[in-house]
């Protein structure tokens, strides 16, 4: 019995910390509908509050209304009393009797609606105020949630380790290198030939003075210069 009792509160702690889950994941849903539950409340209060204020209203009306009866018979006794029917001023005077306690007790309710209204007032003015603040706070909430979001969104994508942008990178590297060695090799073959091949043998004949004249402009600009010092040693053509 004992196992199976520590199983069940084993049970109910994983579901109340999946419960605790649910809810700080959606924290900021769950406040702003609290927020909405909470206007839609106050705006009900206010509702009430009229219909109080309303009663007060009723209230006075009614005072004003047995203020006057009161004064009415009042006269009425008083002109009784002067034409001495004592009888009749005795029943005016047990109507007014019943009148001034039926004002009584609607002065009372009107006090009571006065008191109910202010405290109403003053919960309604405390409760705008801290939906205010709750308001500031839900905005600030959303606020750092997106740069949160952001700064997170932008952390995955630069620094990454399996990221797209450095698996981009690193090919472009390989790719840079891959031309470098294709343009080494070049180089190296042109150097190879110039060295060891049909270039490099004929570059030495034409050194030697052998074979066709690599550069004749300047073999004929030399012998012209030869010509104009007077020491041209060319041969002659016979005319």
């Amino acid at each position: 019995m004992n196992v199976f009792n520590k199983i069940l509160t084993a049970l109910r702690g994983s579901v109340r910390e999946i419960g605790e889950s649910v809810v700080d994941a959606n924290a900021t849903r769950i406040y702003e509908q609290e927020i909405m539950d909470a206007k839609h409340h106050l705006s009900q209060a206010k509702q009430d509050l009229t219909l109080v204020m309303a009663k007060e209203m009723q209230a006075q009306r009614d005072i004003a209304r047995l203020n006057g009866e009161i004064a009415k018979y009042e006269q009425h006794a008083l002109q009784a009393l002067d034409k001495d029917a004592a009888t009749l001023a005795e029943e005016v005077a047990e109507r007014i009797a019943i009148l001034e306690v039926e004002l009584t007790g609607q002065i009372k309710v009107k006090e009571e609606f006065a008191g109910n209204i202010v405290r109403l007032k003053e919960l309604i003015k405390q409760t705008e105020a801290k939906l205010r603040e709750h308001e500031r706070e839900l905005a600030m909430a959303k606020t750092t949630e997106s740069v949160y979001r952001a700064t997170q969104s932008i952390s995955q994508s630069m620094h990454g380790g399996g990221s797209k942008l450095i698996s981009a990178r690193e090919s472009l590297d390989r790719i840079k290198q891959r031309h470098t060695e294709l343009s080494d090799r070049i180089k190296a073959t042109e150097q190879l030939d110039n060295e060891l091949g049909d270039k490099a043998l004929d570059a030495k004949l034409a050194a030697a003075g052998i074979g066709a004249q690599v550069n004749g402009k300047q073999v004929v600009l030399d012998r012209l210069k030869a010509k104009h010092r007077g020491t041209d040693t060319s041969p002659k053509q016979d005319t």
